[in-house]
């Protein structure tokens, strides 16, 4: 039996049981093992070509703002995450980070419950005096230059034609790059379902004309969605008014798709 039929038999038989030979060098000499940037799309079209593909949301260009000096803290967002998600207790798609300044200046960081119960009891472990209180929620940024997709050695995250970054479930190997790899700490390993997951806003839910569920229920309106590729739409006004638009970790180069208006020094 020839080599190149040899591997076609270990791909048709179990894809992931072959993905797992190739990384572990069980079958050397057949394939690279250093995987190179854009190898999510060679495997979705050869290795996993027989299976059904997402479908993107056709002309649109997502992006997502959060109003910072609109937060309050109150957790509703979290909840229905939690609840649209069915996320394990401990782990988080989306959490709120409540940020401290004393009176010298000195800047406390917390997230208890990722924020799920709201902020209603302050903090007593502050020695000084509080100056300040804000509220910054995180979760996938959504990047343009993805980290997470660029590590993946099977295509399992990769980039949608519309611009989200998904994870294949079925192609996760639980390997643990992708975690690694995230420059805002989004992602996290599901330990019931022994795969990476993280915040896909709500990808289900926009492909068939809908708001992410954390926009939908948020109080305040501190959380904005749309497309940029309208004009009328109210992210992009807010993206273009004369205002302080800044993003997480702008040196890390991954040129993310969530943006933050009011967003504050102290912010790590």
């Amino acid at each position: 039996m020839g080599e190149l039929t040899r591997i076609k038999r270990e791909i048709d038989l179990d894809r992931r049981a072959f993905v797992k030979k190739v990384l572990s060098g069980a079958i050397g000499g057949s394939l690279l093992l250093v995987f190179p940037v854009g190898f999510d799309r060679i495997a979705r079209s050869v290795l996993f070509a027989n299976e059904d593909s997402d479908q993107p949301v056709a002309g649109k260009n997502f992006a997502f703002v959060v109003d910072v000096t609109n937060c309050i803290g109150c957790g509703v967002c979290c909840q229905a995450d939690k609840s649209e998600y069915e996320v394990p207790d401990g782990y988080y798609r989306t959490w709120v980070e409540r940020y401290v300044i004393d009176d010298h200046d000195i800047v406390f960081v917390d997230s208890p419950r990722g924020g799920l119960d709201g902020y209603s009891v302050e903090r007593t472990d502050i020695p000084n005096p509080a100056r300040d209180t804000f509220y910054v929620p995180k979760f996938c940024n959504m990047c343009e230059k993805s980290s997470c997709v660029q590590v993946c050695p099977v295509g399992a995250t990769f980039r949608s034609q519309d611009g989200f970054v998904l994870i294949d479930e079925k192609r996760c190997l639980a390997c643990g790059y992708c975690v690694q790899a995230c420059p805002y700490s989004v992602r996290f390993m599901n330990p019931v379902k022994k795969t990476a997951e993280k915040c896909t806003w709500c990808y289900h839910r926009v492909s068939k004309g809908m708001l992410p569920a954390c926009v939908s229920v948020c109080p305040m309106q501190a959380r904005k969605f749309g497309d940029l590729n309208d004009k009328d739409s109210e992210v992009y006004k807010l993206l273009h008014e004369p205002r302080v638009i800044s993003v997480l970790k702008p040196e890390m180069g991954n040129e993310p798709s969530l943006y933050y208006l009011g967003l504050r020094r102290e912010v790590i």
